[in-house]
């Protein structure tokens, strides 16, 4: 048997790893009761989502981008930034491939016919700055009008600096919150070391 602490082999009638001390016993009954007649549902798995209507589709994905904290005003600029990123390869692209296929050419060792169509082929960098500005005017303008009249139902309320409350913040971190395992022989066998004094 592995111990699963510390990987070292083990006897199989160990009670515990003579390595690291864990409880090999405990974790025999773990493997041996762990339930294997578990029902699947399946409505949490691919398959429901394959035999979703599209309306609970576009339901689903936006109470997942709720629960997430995106917003439309964050949609929006991460589609700027993604039009941003788009633009600019693209137009990285047709710079390499014009560069690229000019020294291709000035090499002489490429027929006029070829060098004809290499001469041209850095347009093809120009298709991801097309699509990369059509983002940006998306994100600018169209997705803009959305965010306004997303925002025109909703009833305005104050955030916290305006009412002048306090800002939240967050607890700080609790390490009593951790539950100690229990697998090991020797887990707190020297606690009363720390409050013995030293002997003279």
């Amino acid at each position: 048997m592995f111990c699963p602490q510390c990987g070292s082999i083990q006897n199989g009638e160990l009670k515990f790893c003579k390595v690291c001390g864990a409880n090999l016993q405990a974790v025999r009954q773990a493997v041996a009761t762990r339930e294997t007649g578990e029902k699947i549902d399946w409505s949490k798995t691919w398959v429901a989502e394959m035999f979703m209507s599209s309306e609970e589709a576009v339901k689903r994905k936006a109470e997942l981008e709720r629960l997430q904290g995106i917003t439309p005003d964050v949609k929006r600029y991460n589609e700027i930034k993604a039009g941003v990123i788009t633009a600019s390869t693209g137009l990285a692209v047709a710079i390499f491939l014009l560069f690229f296929m000019q020294g291709l050419i000035l090499s002489g060792k490429v027929s006029p016919d070829t060098a004809e169509i290499l001469s041209r082929l850095w347009i093809a960098g120009v298709i991801p700055v097309f699509v990369g500005l059509a983002l940006i005017f998306n994100g600018l303008f169209v997705s803009k009008k959305l965010v306004e009249s997303s925002g025109q139902g909703r009833p305005t309320e104050p955030n916290a600096f305006e009412r002048g409350a306090e800002p939240q913040t967050l607890r700080s971190a609790d390490t009593t919150e951790f539950i100690p395992s229990g697998f090991s022989v020797t887990e707190e066998t020297t606690k009363h070391l720390r409050n013995s004094g030293r002997k003279q």
